[in-house]
C-alpha cells in the first residue's frame, strides 16, 4: 500500500511473565510499561475527552435507538501516568436492560497505521458513507443510515490505535518501542480494552473481536493476550481480509497459493477463454484451487528437474486459468509476482488492476513496466472515506479538536519480530472452548487474498480438532467487500448469525 504500510506485588510479576511465556515471548515483553528513574517528556493534551449523541436508525425494519460516545481514553504506564490518548467511538443500544447477555463487538482496522474508519462508516456502524452500489465515491460527500448495521444485536466500540485517527502519543521519547510493533501494539491495546470494559461495566457481556487487514493480525494476537494477560475470554474472533498472521509460506507455497486470486481477477475482467468465462466463479475457482495445490505447487518445487513436457503442460494450464500468455508464464518460471500481474493482465487494454480490489482500473503514464504507478482502489477509497469521516466526527457527532484526522498515521518502523499471531489465535481457541472463528474474504482482493486466508485456517488448526468452530466466507468483491451493496447486506447478516451461534446457551460449561 502506498502510504502504509497484579494480587500481591510478587504475584503480578510472576503472572505477567508467565503470560508472556505462554505466548512464546520473553518475560521482558511483559504487560506493564516499565517505569524509569526520569519521567519522559510529555505532550500537553487533554485525556478522557468525550461527546455523547443520541440517535435512531432503522435496521432490518426495526427502529433502534442508540447512544454514540466519541472521545479519548488514556493508555497508562506502570506508574499510572498517561502515555497516549486512544480515540474511540462507542455505540450502545438504548432499550437494553440486561447487558449481561448483550454482545460487545470490539473493532479494529489495519495498516497497521490506519484507524477504524473503514469498518465504522463502511461496514458495521449505524451510519455509513455515501457511495454507489459498487462502492465508488459520489458527490456531494456525506453520510446515511446503515440499514444493515449489527447494532440491533450487539454494541460496538471502534478503536483507533496510537497515531491513527485522533489518537496520539503523549510522550516524546520511546514512542516506537511502546506502540509501534506487533506485540507492543497488542500489549497496550489489551490493557486499554480491560479499562474500557471495566468503565462501561461489560465484563459479563459476550465479547467479540473483529479486525480487517492488519487488524486481523492485531485481533489474532489480542485473543490470546486478553486471555493470558488480562483474564478476559472472548466468544468469537472475526477476520476480515486477513493477513498472513505470521504463518510462513515463502517459496513455492506462496507462488502457488496466489494463483486462484489471479484466476478470479481474470474471470471478473473477462480475460479468460469462453469455456472458462461462462462458468460460475466459485465453481471455477474450486478447479483452480485443486490445480494450484495438487499440480502447480509440486511443479514449482521441482524447478529445473521438472521434465520439459510436464513443464509445458503446467505453463499452458497456468496461462489458461489466469488470462496471462504462455510466454509470460514460461519466462517467469510459473512464479508471477502480484505487482507484475496487476500491470500485465490488462496491459493490452491500457489499464492496470487494483491491488486491494482488482475490480478497480488504473491508468499509468506508460503501458510498459513491471508494476502499476499507483493503487487505483486506494485512491478511490481515500476519495470517499476522508471527507465523510471528518463530516461525521466533527459535524454529526460534534467532536471538537484541532488535530488532523490521521487516515494513514506514521507508525514506522513497525516491529514485526517473532510474529506468531496466527498460531496464538489457534492456542487461544484451544484454551477457550467457547471461542469461534469467522473469516470473510473478497475473491478480488490481491493483498490479502482469499485462498491464503483459507491456508491460514489449515495451519492454525493442523490437527483439524478446531474446525467445527471455524468458518470461511467468500464474496464477489475485494478487500472491503462491504462497499458493494449486495455484499454489505450479506456480510452483516452473516455476522449476526455468527455472533448468535457463538454465544452458548445459559449454563453451558466451557469444556471439551
Amino acid at each position: 500500500m502506498k502510504k502504509i504500510y497484579l494480587f500481591f506485588a510478587i504475584g503480578i510479576i510472576v503472572n505477567s511473565a508467565f503470560a508472556q511465556q505462554r505466548q512464546g515471548r520473553p518475560p521482558e515483553a511483559a504487560n506493564a510499561t516499565p517505569s524509569t528513574t526520569a519521567a519522559p517528556a510529555r505532550v500537553n493534551m487533554k485525556t478522557d475527552s468525550t461527546v455523547t449523541v443520541k440517535n435512531e436508525v432503522t435496521i432490518k425494519g426495526e427502529r433502534v435507538s442508540y447512544t454514540a460516545i466519541a472521545g479519548t481514553s488514556p493508555v497508562l504506564d506502570a506508574d499510572n501516568q498517561a502515555i497516549a490518548n486512544v480515540f474511540y467511538t462507542y455505540y450502545e443500544r438504548n432499550d437494553i436492560k440486561d447487558k449481561e447477555s448483550r454482545p460487545l463487538v470490539i473493532s479494529f482496522n489495519g495498516g497497521p497505521g490506519t484507524p477504524s474508519v473503514w469498518m465504522e462508516i463502511g461496514y458495521t456502524g449505524p451510519r455509513i458513507l455515501k457511495v454507489d452500489d459498487e462502492g465508488y465515491p459520489v458527490q456531494p460527500y456525506g453520510m446515511k443510515d446503515n440499514p444493515n448495521s449489527i447494532l440491533d444485536i450487539a454494541d460496538i466500540v471502534y478503536i483507533d490505535p496510537v497515531n491513527t485517527g485522533f489518537s496520539r502519543p503523549l510522550i516524546k521519547e520511546g514512542v516506537a518501542q511502546k506502540f509501534y510493533g506487533v506485540y507492543p501494539d497488542i500489549k497496550y491495546l489489551a490493557a486499554w480494552i480491560n479499562s474500557f470494559v471495566s468503565k462501561h461495566k461489560r465484563w459479563a457481556s459476550p465479547k467479540f473481536l473483529i479486525g480487517e487487514s492488519y487488524g486481523t493480525t492485531r485481533v489474532s494476537g489480542l485473543a490470546l493476550e486478553l486471555q493470558d494477560a488480562q483474564w478476559m475470554y472472548i466468544n468469537g474472533v472475526i477476520l476480515v481480509s486477513p493477513t498472513d498472521l505470521g504463518i510462513d509460506r515463502n517459496g513455492p507455497v506462496a507462488s502457488a497459493l496466489i494463483v486462484p486470486y489471479y484466476a478470479a481477477t481474470a474471470w471478473y475482467h473477462k480475460a479468460l477463454s469462453s469455456d472458462f468465462q461462462k462458468r460460475d466463479l466459485t465453481e471455477y475457482l474450486h478447479e483452480v484451487e485443486k490445480f494450484a495445490v495438487d499440480e502447480l505447487l509440486p511443479a514449482i518445487t521441482k524447478g529445473g528437474s521438472l521434465p520439459a513436457e510436464k513443464r509445458k503442460e503446467m505453463v499452458a494450464k497456468y496461462a489458461k486459468y489466469t488470462g496471462l500468455s504462455e510466454k509470460v508464464v514460461s519466462e517467469n518460471n510459473m512464479v508471477i509476482s502480484t505487482n507484475y500481474f496487476w500491470k500485465e493482465l490488462l496491459r493490452d487494454r491500457g489499464y492496470t488492476v487494483g491491488r486491494l480490489d482488482s475490480r478497480y482500473l488504473g491508468i499509468d503514464r506508460k503501458d510498459a513496466g513491471e508494476g502499476p504507478d499507483y493503487n487505483a482502489e486506494l485512491s478511490s477509497w481515500e476519495h470517499s472515506f476522508m471527507p465523510a469521516m471528518n463530516i461525521y466526527l466533527r459535524d454529526e457527532l460534534g467532536y471538537k479538536t484541532d488535530l488532523s484526522y490521521n487516515l494513514f498515521g506514521s507508525v514506522y518502523p513497525w516491529d514485526r519480530t517473532n510474529d506468531r499471531t496466527g498460531y496464538n489465535l489457534g492456542k487461544a481457541m484451544a484454551e477457550n472452548p467457547y471461542m469461534h472463528l469467522l473469516v470473510q474474504s473478497g475473491y478480488f482482493d490481491g493483498a490479502c487474498d482469499y485462498f491464503n486466508a483459507q491456508y491460514n485456517m489449515w495451519q492454525i488448526d493442523p490437527t483439524g480438532k478446531l474446525k467445527n468452530r471455524m468458518s470461511w466466507e467468500g464474496y464477489k468483491s475485494g478487500h472491503m467487500m462491504y462497499l458493494r451493496k449486495e455484499d454489505l447486506v450479506k456480510a452483516n447478516d452473516n455476522l449476526r448469525k455468527f455472533i448468535k451461534n457463538a454465544i452458548p446457551k445459559p449454563g453451558t460449561p466451557a469444556k471439551y
